[in-house]
């Protein structure tokens, strides 16, 4: 199976004040800690943002949603548009408590046509998963109606059997979490 990956950044961090994508974690910016981990299951890596970002380094392809922007629902269209591979890995810059173990799970049970979205607490974490190219239509799809729930489009997605579910035992839900307040990232 081919894999690209996208870094999903585009959010517009309202509960955070600021960028997410520039926080400090580990001494490292957020973005520079999650692209660590996509570089190493794959060099095909995009970052999805709302409009340009001076923090991309050069190697990594910059895909810019559709205006309005729809969160990452447009993100995730917007980068299933571009992608050569089967496959497409997907991470939110606000999820650093993700490992790299966790991630190689994921890409380890998606297959050609056939991504893998972990079940959290008894929902579906569409922001850490792996989808087939295939999926491109119902995404957008998506995109054009007006209920832009991930929940959703991933329900639909199993339906038809383009994902499989991973679930994830509670010991792990942790690993997660999204930050989007300052104390968020606490440990």
């Amino acid at each position: 199976m081919t894999l690209s990956a996208v870094l999903l950044a585009g959010g517009e961090s309202t509960r955070m004040g600021r960028d997410k994508a520039t926080l400090e974690w580990h001494r490292l910016p957020l973005w520079a800690c999650q692209l660590e981990k996509l570089r190493a299951l794959t060099s095909n890596i995009f970052v999805s943002t709302r409009c340009a970002v001076p923090w991309r380094p050069a190697d990594v392809k910059l895909v810019i949603d559709e205006s309005p922007s729809r969160g990452p629902l447009s993100g995730l269209t917007a980068s299933l548009a571009v992608i050569e591979t089967d496959c497409l890995l997907v991470l939110a810059v606000d999820m650093p408590f993700i490992t790299l173990s966790h991630l190689k799970k994921l890409r380890d049970s998606a297959e050609p046509g056939v991504g893998a979205v972990p079940v959290v607490s008894g929902k579906v974490e569409p922001l850490a998963a792996v989808y087939p190219k295939r999926a491109r239509s119902i995404f957008a799809e998506a995109l054009k109606g007006t209920d832009h729930s991930l929940q959703r489009v991933v329900r639909r997605l199993t339906a038809l059997e383009l994902v499989r579910e991973i679930p994830i035992g509670a010991a792990a839900d942790h690993f997660y979490r999204s930050i989007n307040y300052p104390t968020d990232l606490q440990l």
